[in-house]
């Protein structure tokens, strides 16, 4: 199955969680009652890479021999292929391999051919395959797991574009996925602005804590923050604009 093409949203909240990590953001989703967020189990195959981005997704299934790998000539309407050519600028592919770790879903070739659509990043509850090229790539990749086979020895692509689980979460198309060095969390659309917003400001006020604490502020003042202190961040915010 061939889902609709992801709706897309407002580029100004993407551009709000550039400089937001995994853990500010989970504590706001916390905060808004959204607790199923985070993909546990999941590893970056680069470090120091940030994605943000709306879900493509792909539901893989355990191959069979009744339904044979496709031929050359059956390959482009194959689910996998359809949905690398349905990338756009912005997309974060999200599989859905049951957390299958005996074989790789992609390998460098097509992240590659992703990252050229525009593609910002390719996220897998199971394996990858050709980790060490992966790793060279400017596209941020997180998966299970590592694996050298090659999908079709063990796993089908099935559907594009429908509701998947990823790593015991929901993942919708066009979802937004915001991962770092710590993982991935999935953003629901519903809350995509008020989240990223109070995101970004939580990101602006734990700089400011930060910097007080290793000045000598002590914890019980800062962490968390008392009303003087919040009192003097405000206040500073007002000052520097």
């Amino acid at each position: 199955m061939i889902g609709q093409a992801v709706e897309r949203v407002d580029p100004a909240i993407l551009r709000l969680l550039e400089n937001v990590s995994t853990a500010t953001l989970h504590t706001v989703l916390h905060r808004l009652g959204y607790s199923r967020v985070f993909m546990a189990g999941l590893r970056p195959f680069s470090r120091g890479r940030h994605l943000v981005g709306q879900a493509l997704t792909v539901r893989y299934l355990p191959a069979r021999e009744d339904f044979p790998p496709p031929t050359r000539e059956e390959m482009p309407a194959y689910p996998q292929r359809v949905a690398i050519e349905l990338v756009q600028p912005g997309d974060v592919m999200v599989i859905d391999a049951g957390g299958d770790c005996t074989a790789g879903t992609l390998g460098d070739i097509l992240i590659t051919r992703i990252a050229y659509r525009g593609g910002v990043g390719v996220v897998v509850d199971g394996a990858l395959r050709d980790s060490p090229a992966i790793a060279e790539l400017e596209i941020p990749c997180f998966a299970r797991c590592a694996h050298a086979a090659a999908s079709y020895t063990r796993l089908r692509a099935w559907d594009v574009n429908i509701p998947v689980r990823c790593a015991g979460v929901l993942v919708l198309p066009g979802d937004i996925l915001v991962g770092d060095d710590d993982g991935v969390i999935v953003l629901p659309r519903a809350v995509a602005r008020q989240a990223a917003e109070l995101a970004a400001e939580q990101e602006q006020l734990e700089a400011y804590i930060r910097e007080r604490v290793g000045a000598g502020t002590p914890l019980a003042e800062a962490y968390p923050p008392s009303d003087a202190f919040l009192a003097e961040y405000r206040a500073r915010q007002t000052r520097t604009g």
